[in-house]
């Protein structure tokens, strides 16, 4: 049975720094590319950013880029998340997901596997 967990998150100051974990269980991790997901309050679920097997890493928005780094630990069967200079706006729950394919998966497309997510609060 596939699981994936996160966690990591917690109350940060604007400016301060946060590293999520999603730690995979029931799959090689070496084969397939996750994808951190976020849903602030009152919006809608949105992609952040996705790595693949090969390492290619996808943002998908502007305003995450040079602030969060997406990486992966195949020997520990984990991606990270390193979030930097936060700021309130990235309040939100954060999860990750996979469709067990390679390559990461076009904005919209519809995931099979998710974890509980992990909140993250950023506020003075």
């Amino acid at each position: 049975q596939v699981q994936l967990v996160e966690s990591g998150g917690g109350l940060v100051q604007p400016g301060g720094s946060l590293r999520l974990s999603c730690v995979a269980s029931g799959l090689n991790l070496d084969y397939y590319a996750i994808t951190w997901f976020r849903q602030a309050p009152g919006k809608e679920r949105e992609g952040v950013s996705c790595i693949s097997s090969s390492y290619h890493i996808t943002n998908y928005f502007d305003s995450v880029k040079g602030r969060f780094t997406i990486s992966r630990d195949n020997a520990a069967n984990t991606v990270y998340l390193q979030m930097n200079s936060l700021k309130p706006e990235d309040t939100a729950v954060y999860y990750c997901a996979t469709d067990r394919t390679d390559n990461c998966p076009p904005v919209g497309h519809e995931y099979d596997y998710w974890g509980q997510g992990t909140q993250v609060t950023v506020s003075s």
